[in-house]
């Protein structure tokens, strides 16, 4: 299994990325072969990894139900809202207020002339997620977010109306093998923007689960599929994940290569630590480069990544505190040695990991 991997080792030791690629299976002819088999081992407090929830994105299937519609001019009537106008017209409302320069509390006036923003629209159903939404289209999850403006919390609404890209398909038989291999690929952002479920207009998202209250019973409540509440204030400071030599730093490597956080040569087996308080929003091993990953949300647009662990201790939902164990480090994914690859972002970009830490002595 680990001859597969030393065939990468343009992205061994420092997980670095090209620009505008994502972190999933390389291109071009290795991409035919079999991903190598990772060492992950996902043991949630006992449980094995058939027994691990699975990720979100899989567990409510969307069925395709976009309807197109054209550019035009909608003239407000007398007890016209705005979402009232979007569910006429068939637009997203968050869409015809951008377009139209509204504010909270999008107030609108008889007469007035809205502009409708032609495309293609899915109407978004209970427990959807943008990730599972865009795979159904065979497009990519960030295409999407960019087009409608989504902000954190990044949580789906039933019934809100998301403009698909005008490649997005239609019917989803007609997708290219090379379309869904593209849709297919995830990134630590598509994750963090796209894996929470979609919640009734009026429903709030669940508290996360106590660390203590996940170890009974067998399958905590964390692992339910639900959108989760993530914190709502931070105090950015972080402390290192685990003491070790540094392999590769934060930023542009050359050749076009570049690492989006910085990566730590441990032994295998080394603790993984939280580097503050936070909620896990991820833990799993569908990024193929970076093996066992476990996504940390810190509230005001802070996330920390952890990449490359040989066994994830957490679950999805779970409140986690600075300086527990999180993980266990090893070499899962497209490294040769024993590492842990470490990312801090805000607001969705990454951020030097050595400017947020204490200086090491």
């Amino acid at each position: 299994m680990r001859k597969i991997i030393f065939l990468f080792l343009v992205v061994s030791l420092s997980a670095c990325i090209p620009p505008g690629r994502d972190y999933g299976w390389p291109q071009g002819e290795a991409a035919q072969d079999a991903p190598p088999t990772l060492e992950t081992d996902i043991s949630v407090f006992g449980q094995s990894p058939a027994d691990a929830p699975p990720p979100t994105w899989t567990a409510q299937r969307v069925t395709p139900n976009a309807m197109a519609i054209e550019d035009g001019i909608y003239v407000v009537q007398a007890g016209d809202t705005l979402r009232g106008i979007a569910n006429k017209t068939g637009a997203s409302s968050l869409i015809i207020a951008d377009e139209n320069g509204l504010v909270e509390p999008y107030i609108i006036q008889p007469g007035q002339r809205l502009k409708i923003t032609g495309g293609r629209y899915h109407w978004v159903n209970g427990g959807e997620t943008g990730i599972a939404i865009a795979r159904a289209y065979g497009v990519p999850w960030r295409e999407i977010v960019a087009l409608n403006g989504l902000e954190e919390p990044f949580i789906l609404r039933v019934g809100q109306k998301l403009l698909l890209p005008a490649e997005a398909s239609a019917d989803p038989q007609t997708i290219s093998i090379e379309q869904r291999a593209a849709s297919f690929e995830l990134d630590i952002d598509d994750i963090v923007t796209g894996s929470q479920p979609a919640l009734a207009d009026n429903a709030v998202a669940e508290e996360p689960s106590e660390w203590r209250k996940a170890i009974a019973p067998k399958t905590p409540a964390a692992t339910k599929v639900a959108a989760i509440a993530v914190p709502t204030a931070f105090d950015s400071r972080f402390n290192w994940p685990v003491d070790g030599k540094l392999l590769s730093g934060f930023g542009s490597k050359g050749g076009g290569k570049v690492n989006d956080g910085v990566n730590i040569a441990v032994a295998k087996g080394t603790p993984i630590r939280a580097a503050a308080d936070g909620v896990v929003a991820y833990s799993g091993d569908e990024i193929d480069v970076f093996g066992g990953l476990i996504l940390l949300n810190h509230g005001n647009g802070w996330v920390t990544a952890y990449g490359h662990a040989d066994k994830l201790n957490v679950t999805r939902g779970q409140k986690i505190k600075a300086g527990d164990i999180i993980g266990l480090a090893g070499d899962s994914g497209y490294v040769q040695e024993p590492q842990l690859h470490f990312e801090i972002r805000k607001d969705r970009k990454p951020v030097n990991p050595v400017s947020h830490l204490p200086k090491r002595t």
